[in-house]
């Protein structure tokens, strides 16, 4: 048998379903003319429009690089393909199993709305060719739609989503599976080289790793030396209390599995200490925003979770917006938030939150603006995750909290970073600030000598121009 291995955010070897499954199938087959190719299909008109940013786009074309070397390893060519968009793919794909005389296509399945859409459409074509295409579960340890509470209904907040994934999680589920190398591939070298060029705008990706064997020294070393300081460090962005492996996971260099293997490290999740508890519990609310997009495809449509938050009034300024993404507010904790996501591509989850909701309650405006901001800067971009992190600090997802989760710029700088490191190492204009003014510099008395920027507007005015906001909104009904 020829099969074919379709590659898209599951950029790895080690743990992939749909890969070990295509290889068992071709390895099983009693046919003499054996082989299975591997395909990356470049969509640059569709990246664009979800917003994929240059550095995980430059991330991907080096990852396909050494992907292309493990590949080899296990006697599979990989194929590099270009279409405009995911309406393209069906024709092509139709076109690269005729060519190599596939019988069957394997491939993981994605949740979005788009890739949903585009692999029925990919299977209807493949149909009338006589190809058969199987989509394997892989990107959660349970499968969208799996889990359901008592009422049979999908769980819409998230503490029940991980009271039953937890009741259901068994340690097996946590096995890291290895491939098994091609005995024969006759498909070897008819497979293209890839040469490295996305046709998509790239930034230099090089600070974060693309080679499986770094990338798991790294969640090695997180799970033995930060993971059960975790619940402690992790809300402190001058600290290196964090796992820094989001990039991975979004483009499926790592699975979940192996996380939460080397995370267990053959222990049950009750025996872990609270720091590890509170890791995985992060890694169960990665699982939960794919279940909800699973039963929600409105999310994918720009749709709020809670219908009374669509009619929404966003009062603010598109001037604050463009302050907002430069980091020029005058609040030192946001502006060094959003400095470091511009030049690393990466943010403090904390800062996330923090600058999410200064965006949308101090602000006044439109969380899709954040979302897809983000997105276009993010080497870590997931949708299901931006967009339920979104949701949740605009109070227009599940479990909308808009009377209390406003957060103070100015408090939260002085909890989360209390002598101002970050905030220096990102601002370094503000160097000079006494400890005790770092996060409200306009009231120390040397502050017209900074070049910093007043505040853009005023925390408590803005605070009850959002509460009012959100109580209109709310009144209108659904």
């Amino acid at each position: 048998m020829r099969g074919l291995i379709w590659f898209r955010r599951d950029l790895r070897t080690l743990d992939n379903t749909a890969l070990i499954d295509a290889i068992r199938a071709v390895s099983d087959s009693q046919d003499d003319n054996q082989g299975l190719l591997a395909l990356f299909v470049v969509t640059p008109e569709q990246w664009q429009e979800h917003h994929l940013s240059p550095m995980q786009a430059d991330l991907i074309r080096l990852r396909l690089l050494t992907l292309s070397t493990e590949l080899k390893a296990l006697n599979i060519s990989l194929a590099v393909e270009t279409v405009d968009n995911f309406s393209n793919c069906p024709s092509l794909i139709t076109e690269v199993c005729q060519r190599f005389d596939i019988e069957q296509v394997f491939a993981n399945a994605e949740y979005e709305l788009n890739e949903t859409t585009r692999d029925a459409q990919v299977e209807e074509a493949l149909t009338e060719h006589d190809v058969a295409f199987t989509l394997c579960s892989d990107k959660c340890v349970f499968t969208p739609g799996s889990l359901l509470n008592k009422q049979g209904s999908y769980c819409k907040v998230f503490t029940p989503f991980k009271k039953t994934w937890l009741q259901r999680f068994s340690v097996e589920q946590s096995v890291v599976h290895k491939p098994k190398s091609l005995d024969v591939n006759s498909l070897y070298d008819q497979g293209l080289e890839y040469k490295g060029d996305l046709t998509y705008p790239t930034v230099d990706s090089a600070q974060w790793h693309n080679n499986t064997k770094d990338v798991i020294a790294e969640l090695r070393r997180f799970a033995i030396e930060r993971a059960s300081d975790y619940q402690q460090d992790r809300d402190f962005p001058a600290l290196d209390g964090t796992s820094l492996l989001s990039p991975y996971l979004a483009i499926g260099m790592l699975s979940v599995r192996q996380c939460i293997a080397r995370l267990l490290n053959g222990r049950h999740p009750e025996q872990l200490n609270e720091g590890e508890q509170t890791w995985l519990s992060e890694l169960i609310w990665r699982e939960f925003y794919q279940h909800l997009i699973y039963f929600e495809p409105k999310l994918c449509k720009g749709r709020s979770f809670v219908l009374w938050s669509d009619n929404l009034h966003w009062q603010g300024e598109n001037e604050h917006l463009e302050k907002w993404q430069r980091g020029e507010t005058g609040y030192p904790i946001i502006d060094a938030a959003m400095k470091q996501l511009y030049q690393t591509g990466w943010m403090h989850n904390r800062l996330r939150m923090v600058v999410a909701s200064f965006l949308t309650k101090d602000l006044l405006l439109d969380w899709h603006d954040g979302e897809a901001y983000f997105m276009s800067q993010l080497v870590d971009g997931d949708f299901a995750a931006n967009n339920g992190g979104w949701q949740w600090s605009a109070s227009t997802g599940c479990d909308a909290q808009p009377y209390f989760r406003i957060f103070n710029p100015i408090s939260q700088g002085q909890k989360f970073d209390p002598d101002g490191s970050f905030v220096k190492q990102w601002l370094p204009e503000l160097k000079a600030v006494p400890t005790k003014y770092v996060h409200s510099p306009w009231l120390w008395a040397d502050f017209p000598s900074l070049d910093y920027p007043d505040p853009i507007v005023d925390h408590k005015q803005q605070r009850e121009k959002a509460l009012q906001m959100y109580k209109d909104a709310k009144a209108s009904g659904s």
